[in-house]
């Protein structure tokens, strides 16, 4: 048998045109793809070839790139908002608790808007 010889033609970064590097930095912005799905999908030859693409050109947090996974239905994100929507009241509970503590060990009125006297004097400009 003769060896068969492969040589890819090796490509850079220009290469690609910018319309093709925003169509694949959109995937992978929108969590159709991740990265090495992207890159075996259209044949990008580099490890990180787009995430150098999302750094530069991209719209979210290169660090925070979404991961694909299934679409959660309504019922799905309900429960969800309903967990986190549990979890901001306690928060709210928390600190109205502390603030009602700070305010009878200083003997204050913490939520009270105080104006300072310079502005109770100033009239209004028009």
């Amino acid at each position: 048998m003769k060896k068969q010889e492969h040589q890819r033609k090796k490509r850079t970064q220009r290469d690609y045109s910018m319309a093709f590097k925003m169509q694949v930095i959109g995937e992978v912005e929108r969590g159709e793809l991740n990265q090495d799905q992207a890159g075996r999908k259209y044949g990008i030859q580099g490890n990180t070839t787009i995430l150098q693409w999302i750094r530069k050109h991209g719209t979210l947090d290169w660090k925070e790139l979404p991961t694909v996974s299934h679409k959660k239905t309504p019922e799905q994100k309900i429960k969800e908002l309903e967990e986190l929507l549990a979890r901001e009241k306690e928060k709210v509970h928390v600190l109205n608790t502390a603030i009602n503590i700070a305010d009878e060990m200083l003997k204050t009125d913490i939520r009270k808007k105080y104006l300072p006297e310079q502005f109770k004097n100033q009239k209004p400009q028009n």
